[in-house]
């Protein structure tokens, strides 16, 4: 059964997402691309967890309108996004895929958008 195997970030509003990515570097230690802070969980599985301030006017996470949007990895995209239609779940239409792997999205029942993402095989994403 496909199924989420892992967390893959948190999304979320602000005002000056640089100001705060600096901010985040200089007190915490943590280092920034130009994503946000990408941690490493397990060598052995493709994937990361992402930490990433977006701008306040972004439309990325439409049509939600909460400011902040969860990204989870899963095993096979296309067969969780095909389970999520049959039930009835929303599922957006459109899949993207480019070097850090394949793309989808769905919306919860509370209207949070959810971005479910297939790392490609066998290489970490920047």
């Amino acid at each position: 059964m496909a199924k989420v195997i892992g967390f893959g970030g948190i999304f979320f509003k602000s005002r000056d997402p640089e100001a705060l990515r600096d901010w985040y570097a200089k007190h915490l230690g943590i280092a920034m691309n130009d994503y946000g802070a990408n941690f490493a969980e397990d060598a052995s599985r493709p994937g990361s967890t992402l930490w990433a301030p977006f701008g306040e006017e972004t439309n990325y996470f439409a049509p939600s309108t909460k400011d902040f949007m969860l990204n989870f990895r899963v095993d096979n995209l296309d067969a969780l996004l095909a389970k999520l239609r049959t039930d009835g779940v929303e599922v957006d239409p459109n899949v993207h895929e480019d070097e850090n792997g394949r793309f989808g999205w769905v919306m919860d029942p509370e209207g949070t958008r959810i971005e479910l993402w297939q790392p490609p095989s066998g290489k970490m994403p920047a």
